[in-house]
């Protein structure tokens, strides 16, 4: 085992803890990563407040950094490797293998707090079992314990606080757009949300040519930042009719339209903005039913779907939109300030008050 430093929730209510942590080496099929660079997600946030009795919790799905060693019978990644962390799939279900592995059909039981086969703990904390394994890499920790399908390889020149985002939110926002809802240059793109997962589906709207982009969110500090990154108008929802609003500024309704809110209210705005045969992409995990008008749903052609992490495969799609952004299309690096792990608070603070779109914490 060796011994580094962890973010760890031991209590809901409560702030996160620095605290030392012992990962065991890696077993048969498992890779030791050592962890320089991980996003905080909401759902990391959502996870830590409902995640039950079993603490303390080792969250963090989004990192990056450079393979430290591997299990027998690994082939896919060497030591030496940079690489960025992502969701699990099991690869062999019907949906894996039709390229849609977040739908795999064991997602749930791989992605949350997945154990051992025999149960042996992966980490510890003075000697008690931590509750890891969270997306398959439990990634707030100097080091974490990943498997081959969740563990792609990028270019090594790839700057990993940058590069760390992708394995969730900014592959969720980029792969709606360029995946799901594949909007033409001539369209009309509406996001509902200016977060991390709202601002890459901006800037890959961008790097496919749509030209007309409308970002609707309440924090003035981010409809600035959207403007200035290429969106052609940003609505103040707390100020505005959303759905007059959007129909006149897209001149009649979205063609396409985005909602990373999870909030029905939101969502059902953003049905009722659609034009004619006009398709909206929900990915935001919230609750409650949204009050949609069925007969405009059928006499507007107006679609509605689901979309988990970007209807992507991590491993062919994360170094795309690395091509992207190594070329000047995809600046994400104007969505991230990195900050040590031991001032998480400070990261946290600053993404509620919109300071900072994705904070990034660095070990």
């Amino acid at each position: 085992m060796l011994t580094t430093s962890a973010v760890l929730s031991r209590d809901p209510a409560a702030p996160f803890s620095i605290e030392a942590v012992q990962i065991d080496a890696p077993r048969a099929g498992e890779i030791l990563v050592r962890v320089q660079a991980v996003g905080i997600c909401h759902t990391d946030l959502v996870t830590r407040a409902a995640g039950g009795p079993a603490r303390p919790l080792l969250l963090g799905h989004e990192g990056a950094g450079v393979v430290e060693a591997v299990g027998a019978e690994v082939t896919t990644v060497r030591p030496g490797d940079r690489v960025v962390l992502t969701f699990r799939h099991c690869g062999s279900c019907a949906n894996c293998r039709g390229g849609r592995p977040a739908y795999c059909h064991r997602s749930i039981a791989l992605n949350q707090f997945g154990s051992r086969a025999d149960r042996s703990p992966r980490v510890t904390a003075d000697g008690t079992p931590v509750r890891d394994g969270f997306f398959g890499q439990s990634s707030f920790a100097g080091y974490a314990l990943t498997t081959p399908d969740n563990t792609v390889v990028v270019d090594p020149a790839t700057d990993p606080v940058v590069a760390a985002p992708l394995g969730c939110g900014f592959q969720t926002g980029a792969g709606a757009v360029l995946n799901a809802l594949r909007p033409a240059p001539d369209d009309q793109f509406v996001v509902y949300g200016a977060g991390a997962v709202g601002m890459a589906a901006l800037l890959a709207a961008r790097a496919a040519g749509v030209e007309r982009i409308v970002v609707v969110d309440p924090n003035p500090a981010r409809r600035a930042l959207a403007l200035d990154l290429g969106a052609t108008a940003a609505l103040d929802p707390t100020s505005d009719d959303t759905v007059t609003a959007v129909r006149e500024t897209t001149g009649g309704g979205a063609t396409h339209a985005l909602d990373t809110t999870g909030q029905p209210g939101v969502l059902a705005d953003a049905v009722a903005a659609l034009t004619t045969g006009g398709t909206v992409v929900a990915v935001g995990l919230g609750a409650g039913v949204p009050d949609i008008d069925v007969r405009d749903i059928v006499l507007g052609g107006k679609t509605i779907r689901g979309c988990l992490e970007g209807d992507a495969d991590p491993h062919t799609f994360i170094p795309h939109l690395l091509e992207l952004h190594a070329a000047g299309r995809f600046p994400i690096d104007r969505l991230v300030v990195d900050y040590p792990h031991t001032h998480i608070d400070t990261a946290l603070e600053h993404q509620r008050d919109g300071r900072t779109v994705k904070p990034v914490l660095t070990w």
